[in-house]
């Protein structure tokens, strides 16, 4: 005799990326067991597998992993999170005013947005004639980066490249060698690097603000909470 189902509510989100609307249902006991094996190996690069393996099955298919920008899977794991375990959590802040004492506050997890910065853009001027225009790093690309390890940046910079464009043609970055692509980003200048670093230093990323009081200050304070990691 075959068991019954127990069906899951769906709910729907907006992609920060593009505004699209997608369906998504709370992550069971099996999805909750992935992540607590992914965790209990101490590695960021196994959680994140394991997080975006699980907006997958919980979008039923439709964000597929390998293919979101990483402050989507912020955001929709943010999301998935409230919907399946809890709207509140409580998060440990550091009080900015002596950047010593730690107070908890609690977060509904619902109103944390992806914010984009002013001025951020994805289509970068290197000179009057030519430009570079970059992809939204994934998770693989993250993966990719080692902070002992100043080339893996490189790497990571150079597989987010999309195009490269001049007054009279646009390149693909998927018709380069990886010796072109690296000889064009290791022939800029200072100046024009620095805007390269900082389209990455200005990604969206999720954001909340949280009123905090030093209890030995008594000085009340503003943080913003950014990144997925700041609400755990």
């Amino acid at each position: 005799m075959a068991l019954p189902q127990l069906n899951s509510v769906k709910y729907e989100l907006t992609l920060p990326s593009t505004g699209e609307k997608v369906d998504y249902r709370p992550f069971l006991v099996k999805e909750e067991k992935a992540l607590m094996i992914a965790q209990a190996t101490g590695e960021d690069k196994d959680m994140l597998r394991a997080i975006e393996n699980i907006i997958e099955d919980c979008t039923f298919g439709k964000l597929k992993k390998g293919t979101l920008p990483y402050f989507d899977i912020e955001y929709v794991f943010l999301q998935l999170r409230a919907k399946s375990i809890g709207e509140s959590v409580d998060v440990s802040v550091t009080c900015p005013d002596d950047k010593t004492t730690k107070v908890t506050v609690k977060v509904n997890l619902e109103t944390v947005k992806c914010v984009k910065e002013v001025g951020h853009d994805n289509k970068i001027p290197l000179t009057d004639t030519v430009g570079i225009i970059m992809n939204y790093p994934k998770v693989a690309d993250l993966i990719k980066v080692d902070p002992k390890d100043t080339e893996s940046t490189f790497r990571m910079i150079e597989s987010c490249v999309h195009q490269i464009y001049d007054a009279d043609n646009v390149y693909e970055s998927t018709d380069m060698s990886e010796e072109e692509l690296r000889n064009f980003i290791e022939q800029m200048n200072h100046e024009q690097f620095q805007k390269v670093q900082e389209f990455f230093d200005t990604l969206p990323k999720v954001k909340h603000p949280v009123k905090v009081k030093n209890p030995n200050t008594g000085v009340e304070s503003e943080v913003v909470l950014e990144g997925m990691a700041n609400f755990f």
